[in-house]
């Protein structure tokens, strides 16, 4: 799975660029989020790694959110669409793997 081997390099730079296609994958067709729940168990625990890896920037300006190289950021938002996208088992399925995830969906 080359999805899996690069999120495995675990060097941010790839990391961002297979977020991007992700969401863009995800977003693409409204089945390929349901067809990547099953996944989940293969794709999550990477980015359950570097999902606090956010920049603590004070009150300075932060220049990487133009080109969305924040990758604690773009991994929640990456998730986000997940769980928009994946059905009614994607939540359950992020939550087991990244048990810190909360819901973007309202009740």
């Amino acid at each position: 799975m080359p999805i899996k081997s690069n999120l495995n390099t675990r060097d941010p730079e790839i990391i961002c660029i297979m977020l991007r296609i992700l969401q863009q994958l995800v977003q693409s067709e409204k089945k390929v989020g349901q067809a990547l729940v099953p996944y989940y168990r293969q794709l999550l625990p990477i980015l359950n790694i570097f999902k606090s890896k956010n920049f603590n920037t004070g009150d300075q300006m932060e220049y990487s959110q133009r080109k969305s190289n924040n990758l604690g950021e773009l991994i929640q938002e990456t998730l986000e669409i997940f769980e928009q996208y994946g059905g009614e088992d994607a939540y359950i399925n992020i939550k087991y793997m990244i048990p810190t995830y909360e819901s973007c969906i309202c009740a």
